[in-house]
């Protein structure tokens, strides 16, 4: 290992709003009713980060599914709507007040921070939960909100441990190639702050537009200042491109991403050109069975998943929906939002299938779980 609200809708009027959304492969979107627990996701579901959301949402649905066919939640299923917003913030906000409208339960699986940063104050004002978003920006977690639930360490953790592993194999010269939003200045902030700790500074710094993959002005500045190693904010396909780009104009440092990359994804995405690459991540490895939770979601892969791809992404989805789980069946047989609430703040010192899970009434961060893996260049992860 290394180490506000919206105007109340009518059905008539809501059903002509979201006849020509981009509602994929999910229950029609309806009121909450007591025979079941409605769920609303908008996430990227198209586009260039398509697959953060594409296997968040499959790991979620296979657990769900799973649990459905059993009994689902003291008798009641659990299903989740999906809403694609391509990892923009206006079509996601957009979604969420479709969601809102027609009355979820609760927010789940949101996917990254520009996206989030625009729905958690609509479901903030609303007093709708809003659980485990695919984020680790400290905007969304301070000031403490009582609607939301973080299952994930922060990208400060990540950044932390990134830093501290350069720093200790004497890699001092570090660049950031940062997404130009809440995200990649989030983890800018993060890696920022790890060096100030150790009286250095980012050699350079450099943008990418989020859905762009434009990278040849950032690769020209960020390999003239000639870094140890590049610190990556960004999804899978600029940092692939990034990557490419820097290699091919003779740059020979290392290369870190944080966790939102989608480790899978950047792999096969760049298949040989990976190998060396560097990924944090804050969900144990689904490709070995030394953790009950790794045991539990290939087999449930192997019980009736078998579209399901076994990667970190996917499997944060499936632990995701595990948690919320917990926190459901803790809430009583016809649970409100704010039994949910109180529920989950329940939930302490508790072992995820080996990964540690702890909230509390003034604590909605569950884990700080980090750790480095490696791209091999073939495909495959090693940790």
């Amino acid at each position: 290992m290394i180490q506000n609200p919206a105007q109340p809708l009518t059905r008539r009027r809501f059903t002509a709003l979201v006849a020509g959304s981009s509602l994929l492969a999910a229950p029609a979107l309806r009121a909450q009713s007591a025979n079941r627990i409605v769920l609303g996701q908008s996430a990227a579901f198209s586009g260039p980060a398509a697959q953060l959301g594409i296997q968040f949402h499959a790991g979620a649905k296979l657990f769900f599914d799973q649990l459905n066919a059993k009994g689902g939640i003291n008798q009641t299923p659990v299903e989740i709507v999906q809403l694609d917003d391509g990892y923009e913030p206006e079509r996601c906000a957009e979604n969420t007040r479709k969601l809102l409208a027609d009355d979820v339960f609760a927010l789940f699986g949101y996917i990254g921070t520009p996206t989030s940063v625009a729905a958690l104050p609509l479901a903030t004002k609303a007093q709708v939960p809003f659980f485990a978003p695919f984020t680790g920006a400290l905007g969304l977690r301070q000031p403490f909100n009582r609607m939301a639930f973080h299952m994930r360490a922060s990208y400060h953790d990540e950044t932390a441990l990134i830093v501290k592993q350069l720093t200790h194999l004497g890699l001092k010269k570090i660049a950031v190639f940062y997404q130009n939003d809440a995200y990649g200045k989030a983890g800018l902030d993060g890696v920022t702050a790890a060096l100030q700790a150790q009286q250095l500074a980012p050699v350079a710094v450099a943008t990418v537009e989020r859905n762009s993959q434009d990278v040849a002005k950032a690769v020209a500045s960020l390999t003239a200042a000639q870094p140890d190693a590049v610190v990556q904010i960004s999804a899978y396909a600029s940092c692939a491109a990034f990557i490419r780009a820097a290699r091919k104009a003779g740059y020979g440092g290392t290369f870190y991403n944080v966790s939102f990359v989608g480790t899978q994804a950047l792999a096969d995405t760049l298949g040989k050109d990976g190998a060396g690459v560097m990924v944090s991540q804050v969900v144990p490895t689904p490709y070995s069975g030394s953790r009950p939770i790794a045991r539990e979601f290939n087999a449930a892969i192997a019980e009736g998943g078998a579209k399901v791809q076994p990667n970190f992404s996917s499997m944060e989805g499936f632990m995701a929906a595990k948690l919320l789980a917990e926190g459901l069946r803790r809430a009583g047989a016809r649970p409100s939002r704010d039994a949910l609430v109180g529920a989950l703040e329940s939930i302490r010192d508790f072992s995820l299938g080996g990964f540690n899970i702890s909230f509390g009434p003034n604590d909605h961060v569950a884990s700080h779980f980090v750790e480095l893996s490696m791209l091999t260049g073939d495909g495959r992860v090693r940790t």
